[in-house]
């Protein structure tokens, strides 16, 4: 039965669901011979309904969040997860996005079902920086890159100052903000303590890896070149 274990864990259906799939012949091999579930499991030549499995554990996936949308599985409202294909949401193990971005902020977004790669995603060890593109309320004052930079900026209800962060000016009311960290809501924090307010925010990278062409919305699979670019400085 490890064909059944195995593609109820890519989320194509509880076991009882497969075990219908493979009696209603819906599981072939890349010829379009019937399989069974008793048959070896040969990931690459087996098809669900003349179609590819997805690949096994080990996924990367690269969304472009649009606002309005939060990163749960449990939210009442438009969760991430609707974004991609229904059964990604019952793979196991877990395809977890890798940190958040809270309804109203849009851009890059990481999903994994690879806890070591999750860690090394988020580990301060590893130095990945992200950059977000704020538009704010209020004209600048002018003293904003230079604050922020300092690394002696302390945030309502933190105990310890931020790291330096790097402020590249876009015009009066847009910024580029580059983090070495990732407190909660850090940007909309960081300018609340400068007496500015953050109308819209967009993450477009995450330590070399950047959005590219990818629409709103949409979302990609990253192969091993790709995600190389993540931990290139």
């Amino acid at each position: 039965m490890k064909l059944v274990k195995h593609l109820a864990n890519l989320g194509y259906g509880s076991r009882k669901q497969v075990g219908l799939m493979f009696r209603e012949g819906r599981i072939t091999d890349a010829q379009g011979e019937v399989m069974y579930a008793d048959d070896p499991l040969d990931h690459d030549n087996l098809r669900v309904d003349g179609e590819p499995l997805d690949p096994p554990q080990g996924l990367l996936i690269m969304l472009h969040k649009p606002v309005g949308y939060t990163c749960s599985t449990k939210d009442p409202g438009r969760i991430v997860y609707d974004l991609l294909p229904p059964r990604y949401r019952l793979r196991s193990p877990l395809l977890s996005s890798v940190g958040r971005l809270d309804r109203d902020t849009s851009g890059l977004l990481l999903f994994t079902d690879d806890g070591a790669l999750l860690h090394k995603i988020v580990s301060p060890k590893s130095k990945l920086s992200k950059v977000y593109e704020a538009t704010l309320a209020n004209d600048l004052r002018g003293d904003e890159a230079e604050i922020f930079a300092s690394g002696t900026l302390m945030l309502e209800s933190e105990q310890t100052p931020l790291l330096p962060a790097d402020m590249e000016v876009v015009d009066s009311h847009r910024v580029r903000l580059t983090l070495h960290e990732g407190r909660y809501h850090q940007v909309r924090r960081m300018f609340a303590a400068v007496g500015n307010h953050v109308e819209a925010l967009h993450r477009s990278r995450i330590g070399g890896l950047g959005l590219g062409n990818l629409p709103s919305g949409e979302w990609r699979m990253l192969d091993q070149a790709t995600r190389a670019e993540l931990f290139e400085a």
